[in-house]
């Protein structure tokens, strides 16, 4: 198995995942895939280069090398399902549009996805585990900033076109409710994007899992509409000319959590 990970360590109590930015596929999963999954459509693509000012914040990063197409690594090992109505699993059956991922009788063997399991879901969920527990032992409290992008419209799994910043806190669980409320403040003074908290996006299993703000751990989930950024199909083009202005926000937003948390914790 190739390297399935990249992280970066920082010095402020923030880590930004990047769960689903990853593009290596294994053998078997590349020679199983239909022809319109080849170009891998339902990454989170660009998403290092988008967040690339987050060293200079002194965040960690974590980001996946590996495709969502081997595992998804804002699923749960026991692939319970997170929504209610069309979604996708640990081990993706189908693309964002419903369409079968793989050509008949050539999905991943139970043996291979078990692997895959071992080999890229657990150490990925084992870094992320450790660093907010050094960054809790060092400041006293953790940020987790889970960082998404998705198509603005498909059908299959929302109606219409979603806002430009989905921020999701299951429903006010992972983070505290304040945070939440100065986070989707900043947004508003951008009044060229739309958002929404806890919309059609509440935040996947990291959000949920990792949030706990009883044990000083706040968790907050973006799913950024891919159009504020670049094209949303093939090539799937970053575009400079759309990012800058976005990045500004997303900036914002990771300044305004780290000085909640300063604000919050200050002894």
């Amino acid at each position: 198995m190739k390297k399935v990970l990249s992280f970066k360590q920082g010095r402020v109590p923030l880590l930004i995942s990047m769960p689903h930015a990853g593009l290596r596929l294994t053998p078997a999963v590349e020679a199983g895939l239909i022809a319109d999954a080849k170009s891998l459509p339902d990454t989170d693509w660009h998403i290092p280069q988008l967040y690339d000012f987050a060293e200079a914040l002194g965040a960690s990063t974590l980001a996946a090398e590996y495709s969502r197409f081997v595992i998804d690594l804002n699923r749960p090992s026991d692939d319970k399902p997170l929504y209610t109505g069309a979604t996708t699993g640990l081990y993706p059956a189908t693309l964002f549009d419903g369409i079968p991922l793989f050509r008949e009788g050539h999905e991943p063997s139970k043996a291979e996805r078990a692997a895959y399991l071992e080999q890229i879901w657990t150490p990925y969920h084992r870094t992320l585990q450790q660093e907010l527990a050094r960054l809790k032992a060092e400041f006293g409290y953790a940020l987790l900033f889970d960082a998404h992008s998705i198509r603005s419209i498909i059908p299959h799994l929302f109606d219409g076109k979603l806002p430009d910043f989905n921020l999701g806190t299951f429903n006010g669980a992972s983070c505290d409710p304040q945070l939440a409320t100065q986070l989707e403040a900043i947004c508003a003074r951008h009044g060229n994007y739309s958002h929404v908290l806890n919309g059609r996006f509440k935040g996947g299993h990291i959000t949920r899992h990792y949030g706990n703000p009883a044990e000083n751990i706040h968790a907050v989930q973006l799913e950024l509409c891919q159009s504020t950024y670049m094209e949303e199909f093939e090539p799937f083009r970053y575009r400079a000319d759309l990012a800058e202005p976005t990045r500004v926000v997303l900036k914002e937003l990771l300044q305004g959590f780290l000085a909640w948390g300063e604000s919050h914790y200050a002894r």
